[in-house]
């Protein structure tokens, strides 16, 4: 979308498009790691922007693989990331990003990233969707876990969890929503 004013020309980038994937890595330095559990999340080949935590109107939630099918090596792609890492051997490490829209109108809504430690995947999504939705129900003025909330309110979210390596590597867990323009 182009905007014109005073004769100055500016392109607004709004995603049309997003996606959650997520991975692990493991490795003797904590970079590599981290490398590692993108390569899983398969978005190793992208130069990527971390973004705050609004999800556009009219955006649209498409699968992993048809999101991956649209990236190109070096592309510029802006991300909503959550990230963990350990070096203690059976530390246990989480990463999840959640997700929550209006069900009806065409507002924006909101991506809230979360990362714990001795944490259940199911408690990491829990804990990542309702963050989210807090945020969205302030805008929307209604409470949050409400009746009217769950009427109102769509919630979604990606998480990814392991245990610390047992031989003292680095392990790195990675959640994302990934935009597309």
């Amino acid at each position: 979308m182009l905007l014109k004013s005073q004769n100055v020309c500016i392109r607004v980038m709004i995603p049309t498009k997003m996606f959650f994937t997520k991975g692990v890595g493991a490795h003797k330095d904590k970079l590599a790691s981290f490398e590692l559990a993108l390569r899983k999340a398969g978005i190793e080949i992208c130069n990527l922007v971390r973004v705050s935590s609004i999800f556009p109107p009219g955006c649209k939630l498409i699968s992993k693989k048809d999101g991956l099918s649209l990236l190109k090596p070096g592309q510029i792609t802006f991300v909503v990331m959550a990230k963990n890492e350990t070096d203690e051997p059976d530390s246990h490490v989480s990463a999840a990003v959640g997700l929550a829209v209006p069900k009806e109108a065409e507002s924006h809504g909101y991506l809230a990233e979360y990362a714990s430690f001795e944490e259940t995947e199911s408690k990491a999504r829990k804990y990542a969707e309702n963050l989210a939705e807090t945020m969205l129900a302030m805008t929307l003025n209604i409470k949050s876990d409400s009746e009217a909330s769950s009427k109102k309110i769509f919630k979604s979210s990606i998480c990814q969890t392991a245990k610390g390596n047992k031989d003292k590597l680095w392990t790195t867990v990675v959640a994302v929503a990934v935009f597309i323009m």
